[in-house]
């Protein structure tokens, strides 16, 4: 490999670094002898956070365009800004996890944060994959640590339960993935990503086989980004995992997937989009219906959350399946979008639940106890439903318009209505917040925690007052990806 190669990889190499020195600072602090967390420990946490903001630092110095691995890797705008949502969320969620870990887990805080990193060294590498066993080996190396993480609240009911599906789906999906791609490669002769598109500009290619391989391809990654009807594994891996995790499963692994199916769709397979966006139209209108609906009739707050984040991919793949500069641009910046809302609601969902009820009833006359936390979840909620003037208001706004751009008038009027239905579920929690229950102790808020959900408000205040230089940049990042 050249020099040049090994600039390309400063991101996943940065990342890697990172996880050795928490594993040498876990190996240097000793464990106490009364099973509690040391100051120490705890501050595995702030180091993990602290030198996630160093690389997300690190990637406005390092090189634009250089290739590793043959071509396999590829460090282009796009791969660079989906990288540093991933590194936002990662970071997030270690500073999120610092109190719930001191509580829950006190001598297995080195196993949490490098299980962390672990999965995210994965998802890095799939942000600028374009070969498919590449692809394959990071999605392996981003979903094996998670299905570690989800299991941590092993003594938790549902916990195990949860887990055991996220493992049993994840596996399923990534045989399904392999078995597409092996299609795909005796196709065409080639495991690389240009080349395949090389390949298929000639029309000589689009056979049978090959349109089975895209077939279980999608398929394969709909289990990892939770699209109907492959989506079982969400809600109860949700409601029985971590919640500070779910905070980073619920969005991390969303965007690492996309970014893999914009890769292989979009970069890769774009001359067959006529053969795979009608499988895509109809996973993405039953997804948003889906998701909805049954988030409607929720009373356990994580599981709506849960069932809202499959609606949220609906949207997401109505981006995707555009598959121009502007429906790819709107794309990632829905995810970062999504990355700030969803990410300091789940954050609440910890703070409120720490007695270890997420039902609607623990949040009753939270505005009350604590006007702080409402306030701040009531501004997460209008994000999520995409109310003005917040982040997920112009991530919706520019989705829909990008839908109406591209003749899609139908998809937009039923997302719209879709929209509004959400509002019922979303404004059911602030009613049990802001109308219900009385008055009472306000719940225990730990520094570390509130000022992640500091950091996710400003986000979301931020892009909804200000949302030109993100929405540039995710147009940039899609244009140089597909040369617009």
């Amino acid at each position: 490999m050249t020099f040049t190669g090994i600039e390309s990889l400063t991101l996943p190499l940065a990342v890697l670094a990172l996880l050795l020195m928490v594993f040498l600072a876990d190996l240097l602090v000793p464990a106490p002898s009364d099973g509690r967390q040391s100051d120490a420990q705890r501050g595995l946490g702030a180091l993990t956070c602290v030198g996630l903001v160093g690389v997300i630092l690190l990637s406005w110095w390092m090189p634009q365009g250089g290739l590793a691995f043959g071509g396999a890797y590829v460090q282009d705008a796009f791969a660079t800004y989906l990288q540093r949502v991933l590194l936002a969320a990662a970071a997030l969620g270690a500073l999120g996890s610092i109190d719930h870990v001191d509580r829950n887990f006190p001598s297995r805080q080195g196993e949490y944060y490098l299980m962390l990193l672990f999965s995210l060294l994965g998802m890095v590498v799939l942000a600028g994959a374009r070969e498919l066993v590449l692809i394959i080996v990071a999605f392996e190396l981003m979903g094996i640590p998670l299905y570690v993480l989800a299991a941590m609240q092993k003594r938790a009911a549902g916990g195990v339960e949860g887990s055991l599906k996220l493992y049993l789906t994840g596996a399923v999906s990534s045989a399904v993935t392999l078995y597409g791609m092996s299609f795909i490669y005796g196709v065409t002769g080639t495991t690389n990503l240009t080349a395949i598109a090389a390949r298929l500009s000639l029309g000589d290619d689009q056979g049978p086989l090959l349109v089975l391989g895209l077939l279980l391809s999608l398929a394969g990654m709909g289990f990892k980004i939770g699209v109907v009807p492959f989506h079982m594994w969400v809600p109860d891996t949700y409601q029985g995992s971590p919640t500070p995790f779910v905070a980073f499963l619920s969005v991390a692994p969303k965007a690492a997937g996309f970014g893999v199916l914009v890769r292989l769709f979009v970069e890769g397979l774009g001359a067959m989009r006529d053969t795979w966006w009608p499988i895509v139209l109809v996973l993405c209108v039953a997804t948003m219906v889906v998701g909805n609906l049954f988030a409607l009739s929720q009373r356990n707050v994580k599981r709506l959350l849960a069932w809202s984040g499959v609606a949220h991919i609906g949207l997401m793949l109505l981006a995707f399946g555009i598959a121009t500069v502007q429906g790819i641009g709107v794309l990632i910046f829905y995810l970062t979008a999504y990355v700030f809302t969803n990410m300091g609601a789940f954050f609440i969902v910890d703070v409120v639940g720490q007695d270890g009820s997420d039902d609607l009833d623990a949040w009753q006359g939270l505005a009350r106890r604590s006007p702080a936390l409402g306030g701040a979840m009531l501004i997460f909620l209008l994000s999520l439903g995409g109310i003005p003037f917040v982040a997920g208001f112009w991530a919706k706004f520019l989705l829909f318009w990008a839908a109406w751009q591209a003749g899609m008038g139908l998809l937009v009027l039923l997302g719209a209505l879709l929209a509004v239905l959400a509002l019922f579920y979303y404004l059911k929690v602030a009613r049990s917040m802001f109308i219900e229950g009385t008055d009472g102790p306000a719940p225990r808020v730990a520094l570390p925690t509130a000022l992640a959900i500091t950091i996710a408000l400003l986000g979301v205040i931020g892009i909804g007052v200000y949302p030109q230089p993100f929405v540039d940049a995710a147009l940039a990042a899609a244009a140089g990806l597909l040369g617009g």
